[in-house]
């Protein structure tokens, strides 16, 4: 299932790492800067404060003053922004959430140190969804060999168990953290205030494929494995009201302020990766910066490593120079783990890897021979045009704890119970 497009002829940025390539979309002003860099401007113009009581007008009448329901439901895991998240929720804006989560089934062990440190420190109810594991595995094999990817499960769980929840608890409003399209490609304005659609949640953080879409065109999949998948009527929506709202676009979004603060506040704990230099974003999956990173690198051309890049770029920590830097260093980097997830899956080490090459995007990868391949992507076409650059070292001071050695392992750990 290769890509047969031919090489790119995408713009870059003049002054982040991104491209016109990006799935998300994104478009060049007439000065090179992208529309991501572009909206990103705003969160030095925009009355932090003034959108932050906006934010506290349209949450006021979803407060149950009859204490016999919670306020909203918050998606969280084991990394990611949820502790930020809760932390807004419940000590600024003073609200009684219900917790919900998504058990991916690759779990790390301090992924789940995390989650039940969350709920112990903000003192919040948990629901947890824990599909069953065989029909997860039928879907992470149909997912990967047609469309290159081993977390459509993941990412559906997790977008359809917070409003599944909030229909079935009669709990209208769901809070999320920040917009992806937004903050990477300037999708829309803070002010624009977008919020969760079921039109978008398929477009993008699906690939376009819903779960009744992977049940008709792909017959291995029966009506068992992705009923749990499947998102609310529009009818069941209504009759709650259901709205999803982005915290992301009445508080100023830094990933890294945000996550030094919870990890001085609340002991949210991290760990270092091979693949990137950020170390905060996905301490919970043994699989998100690993094969899934590489499947990324694959198929678009980049990385996470460029993503953080030019997050960071943007909030003015690194220059241009330094985050190439930082991409030529990781993005090559080999995963690990695969042969824990080849036991998982059920398929030898050389079939995987079989696989995963049907997905090389043959506009940043040429085959040279039998397991060798040439890569011209996105940073390989920043470097050509920089002459003489060289990596360098850039200390950002991220924080990463080490309290076991978390590279050793062998066995995914299905779902946590606690933490003492």
């Amino acid at each position: 299932m290769k890509n047969n497009r031919q090489a790119s002829d995408a713009q870059f940025c003049k002054r982040c790492l991104y491209s016109t390539d990006h799935p998300l979309g994104l478009v060049l002003d007439e000065d090179g800067i992208c529309s991501g860099c572009r909206i990103h401007e705003e969160k030095d113009t925009l009355d932090w404060a003034e959108r932050f009581q906006k934010l506290r007008t349209l949450v006021a009448p979803y407060r149950n003053a009859s204490g016999n329901n919670y306020d909203c439901v918050v998606p969280v895991s084991g990394a990611g922004d949820s502790y930020y998240i809760v932390h807004v929720v419940k000590n600024l804006l003073g609200l009684n959430p219900l917790l919900v989560t998504y058990n991916k089934y690759w779990n790390t062990p301090l992924g789940i140190r995390n989650l039940a440190n969350l709920r112990i420190r903000f003192d919040c109810d948990i629901l947890s969804k824990n599909v069953n594991p065989i029909s997860v595995k039928r879907i992470v094999r149909t997912t990967l060999r047609e469309l290159g990817s081993i977390y459509w499960h993941c990412i559906a769980g997790q977008t359809v168990f917070p409003v599944q929840t909030a229909v079935s608890h009669k709990i209208p409003l769901i809070i999320w953290g920040a917009h992806q399209g937004l903050e990477q490609v300037g999708m829309f304005s803070h002010e624009h205030e977008v919020e969760m659609t079921r039109r978008h949640r398929k477009d993008h953080d699906l690939m376009g494929y819903e779960a009744d879409d992977l049940l008709s065109l792909f017959d291995v999949l029966k009506e068992e494995d992705i009923w749990q998948y499947r998102y609310p009527s529009d009818a069941d929506l209504d009759e709650v009201g259901v709205r999803g709202i982005y915290l992301g676009n009445y508080v100023r979004w830094d990933p890294k302020a945000q996550h030094e603060k919870m990890i001085a506040d609340f002991d949210y704990q991290t760990m270092s990766f091979d693949r990137t230099f950020d170390c905060y974003d996905f301490a919970d999956c043994f699989n998100y910066m690993n094969l899934h990173d590489q499947l990324k690198l694959y198929k678009r051309g980049y990385s996470k490593v460029t993503d953080h890049a030019c997050r960071e770029i943007r909030h003015g920590r690194l220059t241009r120079d330094q985050g190439l830097d930082l991409v030529l260093k990781y993005e090559q980097a080999q995963p690990r783990h695969l042969d824990l997830f080849s036991d998982w899956l059920g398929v030898t080490s050389h079939s995987l890897q079989f696989i995963i090459d049907q997905h090389r995007n043959n506009k940043y990868w040429r085959e040279l021979s039998m397991r060798e391949w040439a890569f011209n992507g996105w940073s390989q076409q920043h470097s050509t045009a920089t002459a003489n650059h060289k990596i360098g070292e850039t200390d950002l001071g991220f924080i990463a704890h080490s309290l076991t050695d978390h590279h050793k392992l062998d066995q995914f750990v299905v779902i946590g119970k606690g933490h003492p």
